[in-house]
């Protein structure tokens, strides 16, 4: 199992190099100058000169880089060219509204999804299954955003039950908090969940139709037995793919959500960025982001090893 995880925390360092490299060259070559951006089409070439080198604009790009880096690893993200704050504070304040709307809204999903692909896997070709199958089809087919909307219309409009948008805050209590978050929670549970159902369907039903399974219930086991005592757990390795892929993607993937429910997260600090042309903001929050991926992905490696036996002996 050490040798195991010493390769996989290998490939993750590497990743990231990789990953630093690529995003700030494409950041950098992009059109536009945030100096020029900030001091408008009229500035005079002296003035635009010395906010630049007070940017650190003038540097070659590889000193920029290894400067970019360096302080990462210290944990100075630098500071931003349009709100000259220290981006590790816009990042950590905004980070306390994205993470918890992630790891809410992939709770939603595997509560949702679990229950309705292993009924769905029972009830092969009945009305349930043809019911959930249904249903899925219908939340992989529907982007989240029309989910935002309709909930905004329904539970904010009609049945005054939520807001419309805005984050209460978690001074305000947990529980004022979580209610800012459910509407959009929700959004980006239900095209998950119905990804991740098909996927536990599937899986499942590969899997009863292994010998291991029959050989269960030769031996006495009940159906519902053999399921869960042997079925679900060897069906979990390609839902565990796709439950850290889901939260990948809930962290870095929320930025339409967030501006339809006006949060203050990550994806609107990006947005925000970009059209600003604040590009030590960008690279710094795109990095925090691929760094969550590649963790997450490792996590899952790990938790691969967990479950089955066989990986850690094949390395």
């Amino acid at each position: 199992m050490l040798r195991y995880s010493l390769k996989r925390l290998l490939s993750l360092l590497v990743s990231l190099a990789v990953a630093s490299l690529v995003i700030f060259f494409v950041v950098e070559v992009a059109p536009g100058d945030p100096a020029s951006f900030m001091l408008g089409v009229n500035a005079q070439p002296d003035t635009l000169a010395a906010l630049r080198a007070e940017l650190g604009l003038d540097l070659p790009k590889w000193q920029r880089y290894l400067a970019w880096v360096g302080g990462m690893l210290t944990g100075d993200f630098g500071t931003s060219y349009t709100y000259r704050t220290p981006v590790a504070q816009m990042i950590a304040d905004r980070l306390w509204v994205s993470l918890p709307l992630a790891l809410y809204a992939l709770t939603l999903s595997t509560l949702i999804a679990f229950p309705a692909g292993i009924y769905a896997a029972a009830r092969r070709g009945k009305p349930g299954d043809m019911a959930v199958m249904g249903a899925t089809q219908l939340g992989v087919a529907l982007p989240n955003f029309w989910f935002a909307m309709m909930m905004v219309l329904v539970f904010a409009i009609n049945l005054r039950w939520f807001s419309a948008g805005g984050f209460a805050g978690w001074q305000d209590g947990l529980l004022p908090g979580l209610k800012s978050l459910t509407l959009p929670a929700i959004s980006l549970a239900l095209p998950q969940a119905a990804i991740l159902a098909r996927v536990m369907r599937s899986a499942l039903l590969d899997i009863l139709g292994e010998d291991f399974m029959r050989t269960a219930r030769a031996k006495g086991l009940t159906r519902r037995q053999a399921l869960w005592r042997h079925g679900v757990r060897n069906a979990l390795i390609p839902v565990l793919t796709i439950i850290g892929l889901q939260f990948s993607f809930l962290l870095a993937g929320a930025i339409i959500i967030e501006q339809v429910f006006y949060l203050p997260g990550l994806g609107r600090l990006v947005f925000r960025a970009i059209s600003s042309r604040d590009l030590i903001v960008v690279e710094s929050v795109v990095m925090l982001l691929v760094f969550a991926v590649i963790v997450v992905n490792f996590a899952v490696d790990l938790a691969y090893a967990a479950v089955d036996p066989r990986l850690r002996t094949r390395t």
